[in-house]
Order: structure tokens, then sequence, then C-alpha cells
């Protein structure tokens, strides 16, 4: 059966968009969503402008845009805001390369922890809880080892 995107109950409305029911009704406290009119005695019912708009939300989070944003994304959709929408991509992209360096610089220190427990077997002290308790400075326990060493 083929599904008129012009009638859509909560649940059909929520299976097309690629979400659940609950999620529709958050983006709705949201302010993400509108929520229709109910006809008395009736139930609400969603349109193809909604599925379209569940599934931007929904891409937008994906590329880490927080429901803030999206908002304010949303706000900018008629097409004529594009330098704006820039300037809110360029400020997420500077966020996602300042969390890429912070990953980089855990994934080193984790990989010369993890090169120092193995460099110390046998010891009583354990180099990976001195260095968390701030006791001990990392050593050159994996000079010449990459941070690929565990994969």
């Amino acid at each position: 059966m083929e599904n008129n995107f012009e009638n859509l109950t909560i649940g059909v409305f929520a299976r097309e968009a690629g979400v659940n029911v609950e999620t529709i009704r958050f983006y709705q406290r949201k302010g993400l969503l509108l929520e229709p009119d109910k006809p008395y005695g009736s139930i609400r019912r969603y349109g193809e402008t909604d599925v379209t708009r569940v599934r931007f939300v929904k891409s937008a989070q994906r590329l880490g845009f927080s429901l803030d944003e999206i908002f304010e994304l949303l706000r900018l959709q008629d097409g004529t805001h594009c330098e704006e929408a820039s300037r809110l991509a360029e400020h997420k992209l500077r966020d996602v390369r300042e969390k890429q360096a912070d990953l980089a610089r855990m994934e080193a220190t984790l990989c010369d922890l993890v090169c120092a427990c193995h460099a110390t077997k046998g010891n009583v002290f354990c180099p990976l809880i001195e260095s968390l308790q701030g006791e001990k400075a990392l050593g050159a326990a994996c000079v010449g080892q990459s941070t690929g060493a565990l994969t």
C-alpha cells in the first residue's frame, strides 16, 4: 500500500522519517518540528514536508550539530542566508578539528602509558596509575613506537 505523504499518522510519519515516535514528540517539544492541529474527534496528520524536516535534523545531527545549532540552521533554511549558514558550518568544522586534535593527544598519551606498562613488567608500581595520580611524568619508554602499535 502506497503512503499518502500528506496524510500520515505519527507512527507512519516516524517510520518514513527513519525515527521513532518519541523522537517526533521530542523534536516537537524542542521546537524543531511543529505539532499539527488535531481536528475534533480525529488524530493529527503529518505530511512530506514534516518527513523532510526530520530527515534534515537527523542529517545535521550526524554532522555533529547540536539541536540549538540545528534550530538556527532551520531558521536559515529559506536559501537566502547562505553566508550565515556557512559561518555556522565553519564554526562546526573548527570544533571538529579541535576534537580531532584532542583525540590525537589522548591517543598518543594512552599509547605511551600502555607502552610504559609493558616495559615495566614485574615492577611493584603501575605507570598508568601513577601517571593518572600525577605522581610521575611519562618517560620515553616507547621511543620509536608509533601510535598504531596497538592495532
